[in-house]
This record gives C-alpha cells, structure tokens and sequence, in this order.
C-alpha cells in the first residue's frame, strides 16, 4: 500500500474522526450494546471532537489520525491517565485506538500504536495503559503482541450516563520502551 501516515490530528480532522468512530463503533460495541445506544449521526460527534482538538485541556491530550493518501482511516488517543492507582506524571493512557473496519489488517493500526507510543516517550511517561472491550480479543491479541499485558483491573464503562448502557472492560499496561507494534 502506498501513500499511508500518521500524523497529529488537526482541528478540521474532526468530522472525519467522527465519520470512523460512527462506522467502527457498532463492530467494536455491537455485540454487547443494543443498536439504539450506537451513534448513528458524526455531527455531533464532529463538535466534539473539534472543541477536543482545538481546546485539549492539557497539553499531553493528543489525537494522532491515520491517513491513506489524505483520507482519514484511523485514530489514537493518548493523554495522561486519569485511573486513581495511576501516577499522571509518570503514567500514559492510550484512550482510544479505532481504524476502519474495512481498512483493517493494512498496518493502520500498527502505525498508530507506534505513533502513540513514540508521543508517550516524548512527553516522558514510562508506562502505559489502556482499556479494553473484555471480549475484544482481536484488540486484546493485537495489543498483547506489541508487548501490553492485563495487570488485574477491571470496570465498568457506562457509555451514556443511563446506567443501563454498559460495557466491561479489562486494563492491560506496558513499559512505554516495551512496546514493539
């Protein structure tokens, strides 16, 4: 494939972050939330996702987009982590890693999780964590042969404040410099 990079996500990047995250959604959280809980319109996804890139709260909040030629494919959240047990100074979170359904197994994923470790380093945390979809093994074996393991916690994310609309999830951790996508 030719033509394909990463890149820091800019502000007028937001509708096409939405346009993934509104098509991957219903394969990543399809099976265990009812269809009506799944976004179905980018726009108001688009506003937030706008106001995230042009406002991010803390200079370590960073979105990186994958790119085919100049379209968007993919994304990476990285931002200090905000669990109880861990230390936001020395600890990093990848909050999000979403591609395309259909341009998955293309490297997409690969050049990001580098990406988002390579953005991890630089702004000096030395371990990472990320939550993941207990029954995403796919994510879960992707992430495990890039040197990610489970470390015991666990939870609950409820995905529209209801109570009703939730999804378990495991946290897998790695030494930022372990991690080889």
């Amino acid at each position: 494939m030719s033509d394909v990079s990463v890149r820091v996500a800019w502000a007028d990047d937001a509708a096409a972050i939405a346009e993934v995250q509104v098509r991957a959604w219903p394969e990543m959280y399809g099976a265990v939330l009812p269809a009506d809980a799944l976004p179905t319109d980018p726009e108001p996804l688009a506003a937030q996702w706008h106001a995230a890139l042009t406002r991010p709260g803390d200079a370590r909040n960073r979105v990186l987009v994958a790119l085919e030629r100049n379209r968007v494919v993919g994304f990476a959240v990285t931002a200090p982590a905000a669990d109880p047990d861990c230390d936001p100074v020395a600890d990093g979170e990848l909050a999000d890693l979403t591609v395309l359904p259909d341009r998955r197994a293309q490297g997409h994923g690969s050049r990001l999780l580098q990406a988002a470790v390579d953005t991890l380093v630089a702004d000096r945390f030395t371990r990472a964590v990320t939550w993941v979809t207990a029954g995403d093994d796919v994510l879960r074996r992707f992430l495990a042969d890039a040197g990610w393991a489970p470390d015991t916690a666990h939870r609950e994310l409820d995905l529209d404040g209801s109570g009703t609309t939730t999804v378990r999830q495991v946290r897998l951790h790695a030494a930022v410099g372990d991690v080889h996508p």
